[in-house]
């Protein structure tokens, strides 16, 4: 099942100088059930397509399918079963958690008592109960990012949009975030979350894409992506003539491409490294030579990214 499919989906914007295009033709299909992540600098057209997928503004041209309800003809059924978290964040900070909560619960059409229920159930799981009735302004960022999901999930999304969710958190209120989001999936629902952090994207989606420009550029799981690079990399020392190596190697089927490196070692790029790896020792062992060093590394997100639109993404500026 599906619980984002869009086709063609663009966003232009008018200025001074003419017609901005920010979104220029996306298509996505996010699956049920998967923390889906979108990549992208600013400017790449990354938070406008979140911002339509969430009803905050109207598609230019496109279709699409959110949650099971028609973007354009059904958008008041799209928000009843989304949740939504700025990066910004939402409360107040003159109330109190447990009041924002039950607030957003009575917006939502809850009973006072149901409303007030699963408030108490959300502060419990986010470890927030012991601030519940502490105002928002004496929170930790990590605590307040906690209370901001909170207040998107209080009414039991299908869908939960999150826009930069870890931005400006310690790496163990980082951590903390990522346990709860991945704790949402395990739950049934589904996220998509944008993010800039590449070491996030890597351990906590699913799946990902990078937009940039206004187009999607790469979609898949972040092993895929990384294959599309240049698969493995294997760095190999011989004994012998490594140029003769180089070159009979180079025929071999499990090797992409190869090159002699500085101090006359081999470099290898394979589809995957774990399998080559022992190909690679007994091609080396039966010309008669020796390894006498060998490593294996893998392309990042980064190299992905760089690969695809010819910019690093930890350079972009965000």
């Amino acid at each position: 099942m599906l619980m984002i499919h869009t086709r063609d989906l663009q966003k232009s914007f008018r200025a001074k100088t003419g017609p901005v295009e920010a979104v220029r033709g996306v298509d996505l299909d996010v699956k049920a059930g998967e923390i889906f992540g979108f990549l992208g600098p600013n400017g790449a057209g990354k938070t406008t397509t979140l911002r339509m997928l969430a009803t905050l503004i109207t598609p230019t041209a496109g279709e699409a399918t959110v949650a099971g309800a028609d973007l354009l003809r059904e958008p008041d059924k799209v928000r009843e079963r989304i949740g939504y978290v700025a990066q910004g964040g939402s409360s107040f900070d003159l109330e109190t958690g447990r009041r924002e909560l039950v607030l957003q619960g009575r917006l939502y059409g809850m009973s006072r008592a149901e409303a007030v229920g699963r408030a108490r159930e959300l502060l419990v799981s986010l470890d927030l109960d012991a601030a519940a009735d502490r105002k928002t302004e004496t929170y930790s960022g990590g605590m307040r990012r906690r209370l901001d999901i909170a207040l998107g999930i209080m009414h039991r999304p299908q869908l939960l949009f999150l826009d930069e969710p870890t931005t400006g958190l310690d790496p163990q209120a980082r951590a903390h975030m990522w346990d709860e989001i991945r704790r949402l999936r395990d739950q049934g629902t589904t996220v998509f979350v944008t993010t800039h952090y590449l070491e996030e994207a890597d351990a906590l989606c699913d799946r990902l894409a990078i937009i940039d420009h206004g187009k999607i550029v790469a979609e898949g799981t972040s092993t895929e992506l990384k294959r599309q690079v240049a698969g493995d990399v294997v760095v190999l020392g011989v004994d012998g003539d490594p140029e003769a190596i180089l070159a009979l190697v180079r025929a071999e089927p499990f090797v992409r491409e190869a090159s002699l490196g500085e101090g006359g070692l081999l470099r290898l790029y394979v589809e995957d490294g774990d399998t080559a790896l022992p190909l690679i020792l007994r091609f080396v062992d039966a010309r008669g030579a020796h390894a006498h060093s060998i490593a294996m590394s893998r392309p990042s997100l980064d190299d992905v990214f760089l690969r695809k639109t010819g910019r690093s993404l930890r350079d972009a500026p965000q």
